[in-house]
């Protein structure tokens, strides 16, 4: 690879062969995000930066002479995202041809939006997508789901065949059928468990990954394939049954998905790999024939890391820009203000606590008054840890893209318990079933068998009473048996859970979690609230912020002011009082003081306007007034200086709207004596680990 930009390079497998090889693949799996997932995070990765990538591995000058790139596609990419709870995946399909992909698996999440959705979709791709062992009758004898290919025959530069074929794996197929009367799937093997698709067409036929593998991979053969690929969309220890369960002779290479962690193995002497996820690593794949008149090849295989130091696109940059910027506006609005670090990264909320995950349980629970709420950890995507501070819009549906409600159940201790066990069946793989909760504590067992690994179960602090009936608040996803929670199965599914809030009346959590914030806004409270929502969320952060989960972001409390807490209210609007030197502090970096302007009135003028409109649910900004303010939370950051100067802007419009709410520097927390201020609707969560989760030796 001379010639190459080496940032973010590494050697995954080498066979120490050099020279050029016979044939070059990219192989890449489960992208959703066009852009940063949150712009508190390092610029680390880009889809535009990936896009730099693909055409630097394609350079004429760094590989003259050597055959053009195949690129491979293990599936995901219609959603889960924030683009595609408004395109319902179209966003992605100039994406997907641009990188030159040559063939794609099938994902459990291209279906999302439904087979007629997802066909529309592929339509408009350069490319084939395969997935040959989930059968729809419906569509003819031995037709796959949605029309898609079995297999595909692509021709290299140099002339090389290479054989390709699509496989998914039994967990992620499902049923759903409106007609209860049909409830029935029909699988081939005989281990079905509900998988995690929302919707299917009915009666399909799954069949064994291994079988399905070794009958088309024979076939490529004696069509000529010189190396068969099988893209799969499964989990690493099923394509390692499939390995297993083939040769070297019939399939060379598994390029995997659905795990989103890059990595690779040789089983029984075939090659499996898996690329990570959301553009942020590829596999660069050198391929040589064998010497010596040998059947088979020797591959080297390298990471490929997108980094900072890797420059972006300018194409790409642009055909972001296109599809996010009717989006911008409402989707950086600060909705929120968090002390700790969120913890949502996958390889936490599918194994083990997480404080995020405690904190939306708890929210979901006290939002339905159940006795208890559970949450799979595969509901929460952001994927990543987010730092003290604000918290946008963007953050949040980032983070809960799915669009089913949380819904309350009522079930007997034995159902919960079934559902308990569901969530920890799967370990050590990370799967999205692993459970969070709320007044439920659990421990497990990972070296015990699956179905029997909870080594006890409370709710309230008392074990379960399988006998007892609980109200449960879990995501509608759960209610309708999906992800292997067969046991929440709702009465209207063919189940025996009674629904006391449907989906059809039941909150997504992303609206959850925003009113919420919103219902911390002192302002909102005073313009906007009613008996009934006083009611509603008095009950909410008496329980709630009972645990100390609201953390004010000072400790000292100003004498002459009582700040709201649980079973307290405010003893009336202050009246308009104006001070001439006060900097109220607003957000969490710290102000620099303008020496040149210390003896100034930091407060605009009358002059400058004074219509000024609460904070709002339709308005974007924080406030707006008869002259265009420019909100720092808005804007990318640029660097410290614009931060900074943002920031600034911010605190000269909190003032002005202290003016006109009559709110003094007396009534407000200060911070650290240096003559800053919070409001006190600036409050940040601070949610912590319990113990709620345990695993045990």
């Amino acid at each position: 690879m001379s010639g190459l930009d080496t940032d973010g390079l590494s050697v995954t497998y080498s066979s120490d062969r050099t020279g050029s090889p016979d044939l070059r693949l990219i192989h890449y799996n489960d992208v959703y995000h066009v852009e940063y997932a949150s712009p508190s995070l390092p610029a680390l990765w880009h889809s535009s930066k990936y896009f730099y990538v693909e055409p630097d591995l394609q350079s004429p000058l760094a590989f003259a002479g050597q055959p053009e790139i195949l690129t491979f596609f293990s599936g995901d990419a219609f959603n889960p995202s924030i683009e595609s709870t408004i395109t319902k995946g179209r966003h992605m399909v100039p994406f997907l041809n641009t990188v030159g992909t040559d063939v794609a698996c099938v994902g459990n999440h291209d279906l999302d939006f439904g087979v007629p959705q997802f066909r529309h979709l592929a339509s408009q791709c350069h490319f084939p997508w395969l997935l040959a062992n989930v059968i729809d009758p419906a569509l003819g004898d031995d037709i796959p789901i949605a029309d898609s290919g079995k297999t595909c025959m692509l021709t290299s530069s140099n002339g090389f065949k290479i054989g390709v074929l699509g496989l998914g794996e039994r967990e992620w197929y499902a049923f759903f059928n409106i007609h209860m009367s049909y409830f029935f799937l029909i699988f081939v093997d005989l281990d079905f468990r509900l998988g995690t698709i929302n919707a299917l067409p009915p009666d399909l036929i799954y069949k064994s990954a291994s079988q399905t593998a070794l009958k088309l991979a024979k076939q490529l053969r004696e069509e000529g394939a010189d190396l068969v690929v099988a893209v799969t969309h499964q989990r690493e220890p099923n394509d390692y049954k499939l390995a297993n369960n083939l040769s070297p002779d019939l399939v060379d290479i598994i390029l995997g998905g659905h795990d989103h962690f890059y990595a690779h193995s040789v089983v029984n002497g075939i090659h499996v790999i898996r690329s990570g996820t959301d553009f942020k690593q590829l596999s660069y794949i050198e391929a040589f024939r064998k010497p010596d008149g040998l059947s088979g090849w020797d591959f080297n295989i390298t990471r490929r890391d997108v980094v900072r130091s890797i420059p972006e696109d300018p194409d790409t940059v642009a055909m972001v820009s296109r599809l996010t910027s009717s989006l911008k506006a409402k989707l950086d609005k600060p909705i929120g203000f968090t002390v700790s670090p969120l913890d949502g990264r996958f390889s936490t909320v599918r194994q083990r606590e997480s404080n995020l995950g405690n904190f939306v349980c708890d929210l979901m629970r006290f939002y339905y008054a159940a006795d208890c709420a559970m949450m799979a950890g595969g509901t929460i995507r952001g994927d990543q840890i987010y730092p003290p501070g604000i918290l946008k819009l963007k953050d949040l549906l980032n983070c809960f893209p799915f669009e089913d409600p949380v819904v309350l159940l009522r079930l007997s201790g034995h159902a919960l318990l079934a559902a308990l066990e569901n969530g920890v069946s799967q370990l050590p793989a990370l799967e999205g079933r692993f459970s969070q909760v709320s007044n439920i504590s659990y421990g497990f067992k990972l070296n015990a068998p699956s179905g029997s690994r909870i080594t006890f179960a409370r709710v309230g602090g008392e074990p379960i009473d399988l006998q007892r009936n609980y109200v449960l608040a879990t995501r509608g996803y759960m209610a309708r048996g999906k992800d292997g929670f067969s046991s929440l199965l709702i009465e209207s599914e063919g189940g025996e859970v009674e629904e006391l809030v449907s989906e059809e009346n039941g909150v997504l959590i992303s609206t959850i979690l925003r009113q919420y914030f919103l219902s911390l806004k002192v302002l909102g409270k005073w313009n906007r609230w009613s008996a009934s929502l006083r009611r509603h969320w008095g009950t909410v952060h008496r329980s709630l912020h009972g645990e100390g989960w609201l953390k004010p972001p000072s400790a000292n409390t100003s004498p002459n002011c009582e700040m709201k807490t649980p079973g307290k209210r405010l003893k009336g609007r202050p009246t308009l009082q104006r001070t001439s030197r006060a900097a109220y502090y607003y957000g969490r970096f710290p102000e620099e003081v303008d020496q040149d302007k210390e003896n100034q009135d930091p407060i605009e003028d009358e002059s400058n306007g004074n219509a000024m409109d609460s904070d709002s649910d339709e308005d974007p900004d924080i406030l707006t007034s008869s002259r265009p303010i420019t909100n720092y939370v808005t804007q990318p950051a640029q660097s410290s200086a614009d931060e900074e100067h943002r920031l600034q802007i911010a605190r000269r419009v909190i003032r002005k709207w202290m003016r006109h709410a009559g709110l003094q520097s007396h009534l407000l927390n200060t911070m650290d004596g240096e003559g800053e201020f919070t409001p006190a609707w600036t409050s940040g969560i601070s949610p912590r680990l319990e113990g709620r989760i345990v695993q045990e030796e």
